[in-house]
């Protein structure tokens, strides 16, 4: 499931993002590559201990917290600590897959990404390239969002980052580990959770839609304590 979110940062904390970004100091990107990810990668990333890294990861976590089509679409069980990269100059990502496993840096903490995610702080207008393509058994699927937006999508899928031409594309970037491990079934329950919401929203006061509501949420319940790792 690919699947975009709006607004998960406001106005101001993108503003405030962007004066720390574009203040920062910037590292090659292979620090955080693996060994195939580093022959594709080119690109500048924050350190990850950085003080401008803890500081907006800690405001991004505390934005997901309070998102419920996030929480809702992704299950998380861990988040990733956020990190955060710049690509200008030519500077691009060939196709790869994320690591199965990530560590965090300075901890004996792993988590399992099933999903990854990136987060837009620079617009559309500001660079020309730089689009996330994703690809699946649909096909590629290009992404290019306005600041505070954010695209969740498999961690097992391939994808690439374009060559950016013109200006800098600066996004956050990161990794959950789902509840539900499997895409297909994290795409069920959403539906099912979107569907229940739908009833409860549209069908306030009638009975059998509260009363289907009520069964639908009983089954969306009894699949998620049958397939969550906790």
């Amino acid at each position: 499931m690919l699947l975009t979110i709006p607004n998960i940062l406001t106005v101001e904390e993108v503003k405030q993002g962007r004066q720390l970004l574009d203040q920062a100091d910037w590292v090659d990107g292979k620090v955080t590559a693996g060994h195939q990810s580093a022959k594709a990668k080119d690109n500048m990333q924050l350190p990850e201990g950085s003080p401008v890294s803890r500081q907006l990861g800690e405001m991004i976590l505390n934005a997901l917290g309070k998102n419920p089509l996030f929480l809702s679409a992704a299950l998380p069980s861990r988040v990733f600590p956020p990190l955060f990269n710049r690509y200008s100059g030519g500077q691009s990502f060939g196709t790869h897959v994320d690591n199965s496993i990530r560590q965090v840096t300075g901890t004996s903490h792993r988590i399992r990404t099933d999903i990854s995610a990136t987060l837009f702080f620079a617009g559309p207008e500001e660079y020309d390239g730089g689009e996330l393509c994703v690809e699946d058994t649909y096909g590629v699927h290009s992404v290019k969002l306005p600041p505070g937006h954010m695209v969740l999508y498999p961690a097992t899928s391939l994808h690439h980052v374009k060559p950016v031409t013109r200006g800098a594309r600066i996004c956050s970037f990161f990794w959950i580990q789902s509840m539900i491990r499997e895409d297909s079934r994290r795409s069920l329950l959403f539906d099912m959770d979107l569907g229940i919401q739908r009833l409860n929203h549209e069908l306030p006061d009638q009975p059998i839609a509260a009363k289907t509501a009520v069964q639908l949420t009983g089954v969306y319940h009894n699949l998620l304590r049958q397939w969550a790792e906790v």
